[in-house]
C-alpha cells in the first residue's frame, strides 16, 4: 500500500481534525470536506503547515471564505466591484448600532427642518425644492447613496481588477496553473471581491460617521435632504451644546447644500463628473501589486489581512491627475465656503452658532478614519482645503453685492471664482470687469469681421493710385 506523503505538521500528527493545523481547516472549509492538503504542490503544502495565532487565523479564514465564496459565485463577474460583498461587509460595520428613530426624535427633526427653511429663506435666494428633511438610519444612508458610490468608484475598480489579474497570473506556480482552469475569470472575480471588501469596509465606516447626504461635499443622495439621526447625536456628544441646537445647525447645513445643488443643476453633474473622470484616469502601479502578490507568505497568519489592508491598491497620480484634483478641490471649497457663509447668516440667532461653525470647519478640513480609508482605496480626497478662503470670498461678495449678487455668481460655470480669487477676494469684481471688456472687444471685432467690415483692407492697400504708396523703381 502506497504511503501518503508527510503532512508537515509541526507535531507530526496526521489527524485531519488537529486544531493545531488551522490552514488545513481553512482550506477544508473553503474547498469542501474532501479537500486534502497533501494534494497541493510541495512548496505550498510546506508553507501551509506553519503555526499561527488562532484569533488572527479565524479572522483571516472568515475573510478568505467570504472572498472565495464570492469568487465562485455566478454573479461575481458582473462588474469590477462585487457589490454584494461590499454591502455585506459594510453591514458588519454599522448593523450592531443602528437603532430605529423614535417618534420624539422624528418630531424634533421635523420642527428643526421647518425652522431651518424659514431661516435659509432670509440668507439665500435659492429656494427649497419642497422636500422635507428625511430621517435616515445608517443602512438607509447606505442604500440612498449606493448608486453614487458605484458611479465614482467603478472606474478605478476596473483598473484594479485588471492589475490583480495580470499580477496574480504571473506569480502562481507552474504546477498550479493546470488546476485553475479559467484563471482570467477567477482572478477578475477575486479582484472584484477584494475591492468590494475594502470598499465595503470604507463605506461601512462612513455610514457610522457622516451626518447626512451632503456631509462630504458630494450630493450622494441627490437633492433630497436627509440626516442620520444616530450620527448627529454622536456628533453632539461632548460639545456641551443643547441637542436641539446641534440638530438645527446640522439640518441648516444639509438643506443649504441641497438648495444649492437643486438651484444650480450643472454643479452636481460637474462635481460627480470630475470625480468620475479622476477615478477613470487613475494609473495603477503594476509593479507595486506584483511585489505585494510575490511577497505574500502563506505561513504568515496576517498575510491575507495585509493584502486586503489599506494602501495596497493606492493609485499613483500623474501630473494630469494632480491638476484635475486641484480643480476638484477648488469646486469643493467653493461649495463648502458658500454653505459655511450662508449658514452663518441663517444661524445668527443660535447662541452657539460660532462654536458650531468652527467645529464643522475643522471636521471638514481633517476628515476622519472612515474618510481616510476611502482615500487610501481610490486615491481621492474630498476635503475642501481652502474652505476658510472660500468663505471669506463669499462674505466679501455678500458685503459688496448683497444676497442676490452673491448668489448670481452661480448662474454660469464661466462666472465661477478661480484659485486667484480665493487669495484676493477684493480683486474679484475688477478681474471680472476686465475680462468682460476684453470679451466685448473680441465680440465686436468678430461681429465686424462677419459683417464684411474688413473686406476692403487688402485691396485698398494695394491701390496704385494711393498717394502714400512709393513708386516702383523699375517704372
Amino acid at each position: 500500500m502506497a504511503q501518503n506523503p508527510p503532512n508537515n505538521r509541526p507535531n507530526g500528527d496526521d489527524d485531519e481534525n488537529n486544531p493545531q493545523d488551522p490552514f488545513s481547516a481553512m482550506f477544508g472549509q473553503l474547498f469542501g470536506g474532501g479537500f486534502d492538503p497533501n494534494d497541493l504542490p510541495p512548496q505550498l503544502r510546506d508553507a501551509l503547515g506553519a503555526q499561527g495565532d488562532p484569533a488572527a487565523m479565524q479572522k483571516m479564514m472568515q475573510q478568505a471564505q467570504a472572498m472565495m465564496s464570492a469568487m465562485m459565485s455566478n454573479n461575481a463577474s458582473s462588474g469590477p466591484v462585487n457589490w454584494k460583498l461590499a454591502s455585506d461587509t459594510a453591514l458588519q460595520a454599522y448593523a450592531s448600532d443602528d437603532p430605529a428613530v423614535s417618534d420624539a426624535r422624528n418630531s424634533a427633526i421635523s420642527d428643526a427642518s421647518n425652522l431651518s427653511g424659514l431661516w435659509l429663506d432670509n440668507a439665500t435666494v435659492f429656494e427649497s425644492n419642497g422636500h422635507a428633511t428625511e430621517v435616515w438610519t445608517r443602512k438607509r444612508w447606505y442604500d440612498k447613496t449606493l448608486a453614487t458610490w458605484k458611479q465614482v468608484t467603478e472606474p478605478v475598480a476596473e483598473s484594479v481588477a485588471k492589475a490583480i489579474t495580470t499580477a496574480m497570473k504571473d506569480q502562481i506556480p507552474e504546477e498550479m496553473k493546470g488546476m485553475l482552469g479559467n484563471a482570467d475569470g477567477m482572478f477578475r472575480n477575486l479582484g472584484a471581491s477584494m475591492f468590494g471588501m475594502q470598499l465595503g469596509t470604507a463605506l461601512g465606516g462612513l455610514a457610522t460617521d457622516v451626518l447626512g447626504g451632503t456631509d462630504i461635499g458630494l450630493p450622494l443622495a441627490g437633492t433630497t435632504p436627509g440626516i442620520i439621526a444616530t450620527n448627529v447625536s454622536k456628533f453632539g456628544d461632548g460639545l456641551e451644546i443643547p441637542e436641539q441646537e446641534v440638530l438645527l445647525y446640522v439640518i441648516l447645513r444639509e438643506n443649504a447644500h441641497t438648495r444649492l445643488f437643486n438651484r444650480v443643476p450643472w454643479l452636481s453633474s460637474k462635481l460627480i463628473g470630475a470625480v468620475e473622470s479622476y477615478a477613470r484616469g487613475i494609473h495603477i502601479d503594476m509593479s507595486r501589486i506584483e511585489d505585494a502578490v510575490r511577497g505574500i507568505d502563506p505561513s504568515n497568519p496576517e498575510a491575507l489581512q495585509s493584502m486586503l489592508g489599506e494602501g495596497l491598491f493606492t493609485p499613483q497620480r500623474t501630473p494630469a491627475q494632480e491638476k484635475a484634483l486641484e480643480n476638484l478641490e477648488l469646486t469643493l471649497a467653493l461649495i463648502e465656503g458658500w454653505v459655511d457663509h450662508v449658514v452663518s447668516l441663517a444661524a445668527q440667532n443660535l447662541p452657539f452658532a460660532g462654536h458650531l461653525r468652527e467645529t464643522m470647519r475643522r471636521r471638514r478640513a481633517s476628515g476622519g478614519p472612515a474618510e481616510t480609508a476611502f482615500v487610501s482605496l481610490v486615491g481621492l480626497e474630498l476635503r475642501p482645503r481652502k474652505l476658510r478662503e472660500a468663505a471669506a470670498l463669499w462674505e466679501h461678495l455678500y458685503d459688496e453685492r448683497g444676497i442676490d449678487g452673491r448668489d448670481a455668481v452661480w448662474d454660469h460655470p464661466d462666472l465661477m471664482p478661480t484659485a486667484e480669487d480665493l487669495t484676493d477676494p477684493q480683486g474679484f469684481t475688477h478681474r471680472r470687469a476686465v475680462a468682460a471688456t476684453e470679451f466685448d472687444d473680441f465680440d465686436a471685432a468678430l461681429g465686424k469681421l462677419l459683417d464684411g467690415g474688413f473686406d476692403n483692407v487688402d485691396s485698398d492697400s494695394e491701390d496704385d493710385d494711393d498717394p502714400g504708396k512709393p513708386e516702383d523703381p523699375k517704372s
